[in-house]
């Protein structure tokens, strides 16, 4: 059996096509397979258009959450309810096109518990390209994994997989950092990118910038290193300037100086004060938030399940 998992969130026109593309090549493989639909509390009328799509075929699954919640976290409401030996997991507005899924399955067949999707030439605008590019490089750097920037959440993996990411119930989440922690066995195929089938995306440049501070944050303890290193060069610069301030006015006195470099080192350093005390703010946040121990989303309404 094969689970298909997709978010859904501003994709009222979309969701037909989705399911019938979804359809025609995953019936190629089996006829037993299921797709389950999440609704991230879309502010269109996708769930109707979900519920339309489940009363015509029983293989149809929907979840409403009862708000946005977030991509990751639907996608993790729709994992939780997966019965699937393969699970595919893909995004709703058909840039990922359903006809790969074939050739995901073929290819996790040859022995890999993970096969992932390489986008060739991707059809997104050059400003997003660019807050990708420089996510993904963050997030390698600061988490210390090695992540294809190509590589989107587009992928096919195990039942071992899925179990393994169900029991994960940490409050930040990210969907391909979290299955790239694992270690299973992965491959890559390359796969044709298309424009997307309607609307833009929800991904803003801002809101990629807050994802990244996110995502970073809670995998990663480097800008607490990095805070704690800084913090240290500071208090070694100015040990070593009072040192040479002192043994000059030893030599050749102390005149008067100007109120200007002071004012300046001032405010250098209270802001660098002020930045490592927000680091270990956002930190310690994110423990408050972990120790609430709150669900990770809420059902508002089902259809087929």
């Amino acid at each position: 059996m094969i689970s298909i998992v997709s978010p859904v969130y501003k994709a009222e026109k979309i969701v037909d096509e989705l399911v019938r593309r979804i359809i025609d090549s995953v019936s190629k493989i089996t006829e037993d397979f299921e797709i389950i639909l999440v609704d991230d509390s879309s502010p269109d009328n996708a769930w109707e258009s979900i519920e339309r799509n489940c009363k015509k075929d029983k293989r149809v699954k929907g979840v409403k959450l009862s708000r946005n919640f977030g991509q990751f976290y639907a996608i993790t409401c729709g994992l939780d309810h997966c019965k699937g030996d393969w699970v595919v997991v893909m995004d709703c507005d058909l840039q990922d096109q359903p006809e790969e899924i074939p050739r995901l399955y073929k290819k996790a067949l040859e022995g890999y518990d993970v096969v992932l999707a390489r986008r060739v030439g991707r059809k997104d605008n050059l400003g997003r390209k660019i807050a990708s590019w420089i996510f993904y490089n963050a997030f390698n750097y600061f988490s210390g994994m090695k992540y294809d920037i190509q590589v989107s959440g587009y992928r096919i993996f195990s039942k071992r997989v899925l179990e393994t990411y169900c029991s994960m119930r940490e409050q930040h989440r990210f969907f391909n950092g979290m299955i790239e922690w694992m270690g299973f066995p992965t491959a890559s195929i390359d796969v044709e990118h298309a424009e997307r089938f309607e609307g833009k995306s929800a991904y803003s440049f801002w809101r990629l910038v807050g994802l990244a501070v996110d995502v970073i944050t809670s995998y990663s303890d480097k800008p607490l290193k990095f805070a704690a290193a800084t913090g240290f060069g500071m208090s070694l610069f100015a040990f070593i300037y009072g040192a040479f301030v002192f043994i000059k006015s030893l030599i050749f006195g102390s005149p008067v100086t100007g109120w200007s470099s002071l004012i300046v080192s001032l405010y250098f350093l209270s802001g660098i004060i002020i930045t490592v005390l927000g680091i270990f703010g956002i930190y310690l946040g994110k423990t408050f938030t972990e120790v609430k121990k709150r669900p990770l989303y809420i059902i508002s309404k089902t259809s087929g399940l």
